[in-house]
């Protein structure tokens, strides 16, 4: 997508992928932020953190997301190992302690990329932790610090964030797992959005 506001007159909010750079980040088409402090522009500077090349790991994140104010994404180099004795990163600071620099990253513990599916909806400073999977349609709460996978339509919240409870029944679950909305066409989209956002899950 080449529009990077999806409103006139509103800066605050911005499609991501139009803003997004670089290449190890993946944004589906109408995926919004929405930053009333920062620059939401800045999304990669200022939300996506101890994102270092050194890793390779990547930040995935579907279609049709809304991702609020302050939400961030914390990558792998954040941790320090639990192999060791000491929570001290001496790897990291080689150079001082004449070790190899071929072994920085034995500094931390590094649990994989960040998946986040479709149509997810992040509250307002939730930290999403490195290596977890939140599933279509899931629901993080505000402040909510989600360190384990979130299964889809599922709402969790708090320290750490636990499943509160799911959005819908198995079979309606299953069902919207199935249609994948998201990937339709835009003309199919607006033709069936009274029923999405009406709740009539029968109707599609």
């Amino acid at each position: 997508m080449n529009k990077i506001y999806p409103r006139k007159g509103d800066t605050q909010t911005v499609y991501l992928n139009a803003v997004v750079k670089d290449p190890s980040i993946e944004i589906g088409d109408y995926t919004i932020y929405n930053d009333f402090v920062s620059d939401p522009c800045l999304f990669e500077q200022n939300n996506v953190l101890y994102h270092y090349p050194i890793n390779h790991e990547r930040l995935i994140i579907g279609k049709f997301c809304s991702i609020a104010c302050g939400a961030k994404f914390l990558f792998n180099c954040a941790n320090h190992t639990l192999k060791s004795l000491s929570t001290y990163t001496f790897p990291l600071f080689y150079e001082d302690w004449e070790l190899d620099k071929a072994d920085v990253a034995s500094a931390w513990d590094n649990k994989g990329d960040i998946v986040i599916g479709n149509d997810v909806w992040i509250g307002y400073e939730a930290v999403i932790m490195a290596g977890v999977h939140i599933g279509d349609g899931a629901i993080v709460g505000t402040r909510a610090v989600v360190t384990k996978d979130v299964p889809p339509y599922t709402i969790v919240g708090g320290i750490p964030a636990k499943e509160i409870r799911k959005r819908f029944n198995p079979d309606i679950i299953n069902r919207m797992q199935a249609l994948k909305w998201w990937n339709w066409p835009v003309d199919k989209i607006r033709e069936l959005m009274p029923y999405l956002k009406d709740g009539r899950w029968d109707k599609l």
